[in-house]
C-alpha cells in the first residue's frame, strides 16, 4: 500500500484527524482554500509517487491547483508548524538521534530563480552541491526516541552535517537525556557542547580519536534513525528532490514527516 492510498482524505476518519491540524496551521485568508480535501489528496500522491504535477489523477482535481497550494503553504512554513503541532506535548526526550542523508537532485530540481545572485549563491541558498554522491541536497535530521522526525535543516551535497546538530538541539523544547549520533558528528566540541546542555553523548569516536565512553545499550538504538529515513525515503519526492528551492523540498520532507506522527 503506497502512502497516498494509506492516507485517504475521502475517509472521514482520517480526515477527522487531519482537519483540526489543517485548521490550526494554514494561512486564514478571506474564504476558505477550494477543495481542500481533495487537494490534500492530490498534493500526497504527488510527493508519494515523485510525478510531474501535471500527472496527478483528474479525479483528484486541477493539477495546477495542488502545485500551487504545496508551493505557496511551502513558502509561509504551514508544513513546518504542522509538524511542531503535530509534537506539542507528544516529544519523547529520553533519546534523540542526529544523522543526515545526500538526496540527489533531479535535473528538474535545478534552475531556481537567482534572485540578484550569482549562481554559486543561488545553489547555497537553494540547498544544492555537488559531492562524491553527484548533484544533490544534504538532510540532516533529529528525531525523538521513538524515531519520529522532530526538524530538518538543509544544506548542500558537499556540506558536513555537524554545524547543523546545535541549531537542531537547538530547537527541542527542553534537554534530552541522551543525543545518539554516529561517527560523523565525532568531535571533542560537540560532545562538551552535549554535556554543558545536560545531556549526554553518545557518539563513537573516530580512528584517530582518544577513545571516550559510549555506552553500547544507548547507541545500539541508533537505527531509530535509519529507520525513520527508511520510512521517509519511501516518498518519492523525499527520496530524489524534485523541487527546484530548499523551502519546497522543506515542506515535502515535513509533510512526509507528519505522516509518521498522524496514524488512523
Amino acid at each position: 500500500m503506497t502512502q497516498s492510498e494509506a492516507i485517504d482524505f475521502s475517509n472521514d476518519e482520517v480526515w477527522a484527524l487531519w482537519a483540526p491540524l489543517i485548521e490550526a496551521v494554514r494561512p486564514k485568508g478571506k474564504t476558505l482554500p477550494q477543495d481542500l480535501r481533495r487537494t490534500l489528496s492530490a498534493i500526497v500522491w504527488r510527493h508519494d509517487n515523485g510525478a510531474k504535477w501535471r500527472s496527478v489523477p483528474p479525479h483528484l482535481g486541477p493539477w495546477w491547483r495542488a502545485a500551487q497550494l504545496s508551493i505557496r503553504w511551502s513558502k509561509l512554513g504551514v508544513w513546518q508548524r504542522l509538524l511542531e503541532l503535530c509534537q506539542e506535548g507528544n516529544l519523547s526526550l529520553g533519546l534523540v538521534f542526529l544523522d543526515g542523508t545526500v538526496i540527489r537532485a533531479h535535473h528538474k530540481a535545478a534552475g531556481a530563480g537567482k534572485k540578484g545572485v550569482s549562481g554559486p549563491e543561488r545553489d547555497e541558498r537553494e540547498a544544492l552541491g555537488r559531492s562524491r554522491g553527484g548533484y544533490g541536497t544534504k538532510a540532516c535530521m533529529i528525531c525523538d526516541g521513538r524515531g519520529r522526525p522532530v526538524a530538518f535543516r538543509l544544506v548542500p551535497g558537499q556540506a558536513h552535517e555537524l554545524p547543523q546538530a546545535g541549531p537542531l538541539l537547538a530547537g527541542l523544547p527542553r534537554a534530552p537525556q541522551w543525543v545518539v549520533a554516529d561517527k560523523g558528528y565525532a568531535a571533542h566540541s560537540f560532545r562538551d557542547a552535549i554535556w554543558d546542555m545536560g545531556s549526554r553523548p553518545a557518539v563513537p569516536t573516530k580512528s584517530n580519536e582518544a577513545p571516550v565512553r559510549c555506552p553500547a545499550w544507548i547507541y545500539n538504538n541508533r537505527h531509530q534513525i535509519e529507520n525513520a529515513w527508511a520510512r521517509l525515503k519511501e516518498w518519492r519526492a523525499v527520496a530524489a528532490r524534485y523541487e527546484k528551492t530548499a523551502a519546497s523540498f522543506m515542506g515535502v520532507l515535513c509533510l512526509a514527516a507528519v505522516v509518521q506522527w498522524i496514524k488512523p
